[in-house]
């Protein structure tokens, strides 16, 4: 009997072994780890006729008693695309698959918005949901946010999510690499800077799994005052591309912000540029890009200033948290990188105590390295990458503070008693880093400074 492996015992691969099996498939499940965690996933999974073997090392090993069986093996994000045992198995002509695959064959005959992008990514999806839902459609969102993508396949399929509208998809370059025939009918692409290339190698690599999720879209909106995507603007040979931009002079753009402060499809002018409040340039051109594809799905100008206006906006996103000692504070937890970092120090009042650190990435820091000369008044550093920022920080001439804690809560009752010493106008957790060395998530890192300041300010 043919059987399908899925490897991986998180979301992503919980999610797949409930679909398939929903779909009449014999599935097993290996896990490398063996904890009290995984299981009591494991026992759970059992208990659904799911058969779990932990503590397997991604080996061919570990697959060859089924390996005359295989019907295909199905991987989480969080595997490489090409680890040798993966290409091992292609070799032996062996199918390999993504968890968003797998929802897009339960899940395609629903049209898809797919969006990508180094940043501003989450925070198109929460919003474009925020919006879609407001004017009373059915709009999940799902992948890297809410649902994971099998689990809103399975959802939909079982009745307990009503079938969509639109199924709103945040898609990282790891989900859309394990994916290529998923084909939305409305794809966004927001930015585009180095990162991940610890996974893909190249930055034209990891362009280019963007851009091909862009190439299979029906319509591909882009942002025109992203550097990268707008210098390659005459390559593209997609029927359908529109271009937003947040400058007035824009004339080539489809969408765009008027001299004076409206947005714009043509000369027809649709609402004022006001309409979403959260700070920052990047936000506008969020903005746009979610008008533009609001309005693709039919919405008018009229509701989607409506549900702009009414958004909550996104944890660990820039989220405001109130202040302590008369100093604003903001959870970034979300900026894992230097460029996204950059974006949260342009957007908060200056002075910034400014709070980074975890696990490094690679990537250009000259950006947020001015930044931090130009706005910040002291910088206060954690976790495993905190030395390798110090040195990046001092070989910038830094002339403010800057001082080193292991855990996010001695470093953040440092930089409160900076932020009042020195009259800082915001206090700043943007780490520039992964969370990987001391959370399991970008959310759990928020979360837990979002407990410590509830804590503080209720002393």
């Amino acid at each position: 009997m043919s059987c399908t492996i899925v490897v991986g015992l998180g979301r992503s691969g919980v999610g797949a072994a409930r679909l398939l099996k929903a779909q009449g498939a014999e599935v097993i499940v290996l896990e490398h780890a063996d904890d009290a965690a995984a299981q009591r996933k494991a026992k759970a999974l059992n208990e659904q006729g799911i058969e779990v073997k932990l503590g397997q090392a991604l080996e061919l090993a570990q697959f060859e008693p089924w390996l005359a069986a295989i019907e295909q093996v199905v991987i989480s994000p969080g595997i490489s695309w090409t680890h040798p045992t993966l290409e091992a198995l292609r070799a032996l002509g062996v199918t390999i698959r993504g968890e968003m695959a797998i929802a897009w064959q339960a899940l395609g005959h629903c049209p898809w918005i797919g969006i990508t992008g180094t940043n501003g990514k989450t925070t198109v999806t929460h919003l474009l949901h925020h919006v879609l839902t407001q004017a009373g459609l059915e709009a999940p969102m799902a992948g890297n946010v809410g649902f994971s993508a099998a689990e809103l396949a399975l959802a939909c399929q079982d009745g307990s999510t009503p079938s969509p509208d639109w199924v709103v998809m945040e898609m990282s370059s790891y989900q859309i690499e394990a994916a290529p025939e998923v084909a939305p009918r409305i794809g966004i692409w927001t930015t585009l800077t180095p990162d991940h290339l610890e996974r893909h190698g190249t930055l034209e690599v990891y362009r280019s799994i963007k851009r091909g999720l862009l190439e299979r879209s029906e319509l591909a909106l882009l942002n025109g005052d992203d550097p990268d995507i707008s210098s390659n603007r005459n390559q593209w040979q997609h029927p359908r591309v529109r271009w937003i931009s947040t400058q007035a002079e824009s004339k080539n753009s489809d969408l765009r912000i008027s001299s004076d402060d409206w947005v714009c499809r043509g000369k027809e002018r649709l609402f004022s540029a006001d309409a979403l409040p959260m700070p920052g340039a990047h936000n506008r051109q969020n903005m746009l890009l979610v008008t533009a594809a609001a309005l693709e799905a039919g919405l008018s100008p009229d509701c989607i200033e409506a549900a702009l206006r009414s958004f909550p906006g996104v944890p660990h996103r820039l989220e405001p948290l109130g202040c302590v000692h008369d100093v604003a504070v903001f959870n970034d937890s979300k900026a894992t990188n230097y460029d996204a970092a950059a974006v949260g120090l342009r957007s908060v009042t200056a002075p910034v105590v400014l709070l980074a650190g975890g696990q490094t990435k690679q990537g250009d820091a000259r950006d947020w390295l001015q930044l931090i000369n130009q706005r910040c008044s002291a910088v206060v550093l954690f976790g495993a990458g905190a030395e390798e920022l110090r040195a990046l920080i001092a070989s910038s001439s830094f002339s403010g503070a800057v001082a080193m804690f292991e855990g996010l809560e001695a470093s953040l009752d440092h930089g409160l008693t900076l932020a009042e010493e020195q009259k800082a106008a915001s206090l700043l957790l943007s780490p520039a880093c992964a969370s990987f060395d001391q959370y399991v998530d970008f959310e759990a890192r928020g979360d837990h400074f979002r407990s410590l300041i509830a804590s503080r300010q209720a002393a």
